[in-house]
């Protein structure tokens, strides 16, 4: 989205705000959040795209020998009884604070189709394009969210396998800030003034134009006219404003950049809990390069290590500021990889695209710490215990966000459409949620 675009779409939201006002507006949130006393004011939502292998990551086998394991093993945690991979140290020492899911399991292994499940828990092939998660929370929650971000951003790209706003309004795709975080200078899309403009002179242009424009002037008492220019306003405010600091890396200190690491991932982190500060619905952290079909242990090398940073350090930042409890995190992929190693050519020791059986990890929010919910048996090919679908994990996101997932969904068409398929609220992760006090 350049510059231009994110004008437009701030117009655009100008104008839908006429037609809430006009009772026209087919995306209006019709439904009624859940009566519950701590709802989840915000949602990071690591996207591990590709596929992150259970057995590197928070399953491991380490008696299941080379052929499944590469010779890796587990380290305990600071939980007694619960070990996940030696990739992960630090997080070994967060493990109080996030729960796993090692028995998530559903039937596709196409990347599209997977991924178009875990979002909106549904395959596709009904003629409907459902919207994902991240979509539904920002039209859901943009009626309490005051701040002047996009209700949804994903760091630093979309996930680029489906629409994810669905055939809800474009006001709810998320705005995908491009760029790379750990740059000099994190250059959003939508956020930089064209051809090297300084900030100073883009503030002077702006007032020229405003001094020119007659469109202001000619609007006069027509409302949807008033809104697009009250549209364009907030779009200026969002640019030259505060809130767009959140994404000035720089503000932070060195000691804190490097806490997170240097790196792409660990920044995009450290940004995420910049926006959490200001109250932004939903965030997708989109980490890349996880499907190795080859040499998966020596990618595994790199994504480790930097993976282990950047998720352990945005665990503990978020408890230190007395923000974790607010905030919802969940980390997965669309599936998980081959637990047999394929040690022939051309794969040399890759893990393939696997639904069978993979690992899930949430946080914060409402779910209760330093808990493991099923199991694997002992190569990780299948779940033996406590089976959980797409469905199953994302009616407890949305429950934790005090949203119904059997309310009805808003849709242009006014199809009889609800927000997850009926029934998956029996198998939803009670025993995961934080007893209230």
């Amino acid at each position: 989205m350049d510059r231009r675009e994110f004008l437009k779409m701030m117009a655009l939201c100008g104008v839908y705000g006429a037609m809430d006002r006009m009772g026209g507006n087919l995306f209006a949130a019709q439904t009624a959040p859940l009566k519950r006393r701590k709802a989840a004011k915000s949602i990071i939502e690591i996207w591990v795209w590709g596929g992150p292998s259970h057995l590197e990551t928070f399953d491991p086998k380490p008696n299941a020998g080379k052929a499944y394991n590469g010779d890796f093993g587990d380290i305990a945690t600071n939980v007694p009884g619960i070990r996940i991979s030696e990739f992960l140290p630090k997080l070994a020492q967060m493990a109080d604070k996030y729960s796993i899911i090692r028995s998530m399991n559903h039937r596709t292994n196409g990347h599209e189709t997977a991924t178009y499940l875990m979002q909106t828990g549904r395959m596709p092939g009904d003629g409907i394009t459902y919207p994902a998660i991240g979509a539904v929370i920002a039209m859901l929650k943009s009626s309490t969210y005051k701040g002047k971000l996009p209700p949804y951003i994903a760091l630093t790209s979309n996930k680029g396998r489906f629409s994810e706003n669905g055939f809800l309004s474009d006001r709810f795709k998320p705005l995908a800030t491009g760029s790379n975080p750990n740059a000099a200078k994190f250059l959003v899309d939508g956020f930089v003034a064209p051809g090297g403009i300084s900030d100073d002179h883009l503030k002077k242009r702006s007032l020229y134009a405003e001094m020119l424009d007659s469109f202001s002037r000619e609007a006069g008492s027509c409302r949807e006219l008033l809104d697009f220019e009250q549209a364009g306003s907030a779009a200026a405010a969002v640019l030259e404003g505060d809130d767009a600091k959140a994404f000035d890396l720089n503000l932070e200190t060195p000691a804190m950049r490097d806490r997170y690491g240097r790196n792409k991932f660990g920044q995009c982190c450290l940004a995420a809990r910049r926006l959490v500060e200001l109250g932004v619905p939903y965030i997708t952290i989109n980490a890349s390069g996880w499907d190795t079909h080859k040499k998966h242990f020596e990618a595994m090398q790199k994504l480790g290590p930097e993976f282990d940073q950047g998720f352990s350090a945005l665990l503990e930042d978020l408890s230190e500021k007395k923000l974790l409890d607010s905030t919802l995190i969940w980390c997965t992929g669309e599936f998980g990889r081959t637990p047999k190693v394929d040690y022939g050519e051309p794969w040399n020791g890759g893990r393939n695209h696997f639904c069978s059986c993979f690992s899930t990890v949430v946080a914060g929010g409402g779910f209760a710490g330093g808990k493991v919910i099923g199991a694997s048996n002992a190569t990780g090919e299948r779940p033996v215990e406590r089976p959980v679908s797409p469905v199953d994990l994302l009616w407890s996101l949305y429950e934790l966000a005090g949203i119904d997932p059997a309310a009805k969904l808003p849709n242009p068409r006014n199809f009889d459409l609800t927000i997850l398929p009926q029934g998956g609220g029996k198998n939803k992760l009670r025993e995961l949620y934080k007893e209230e006090a």
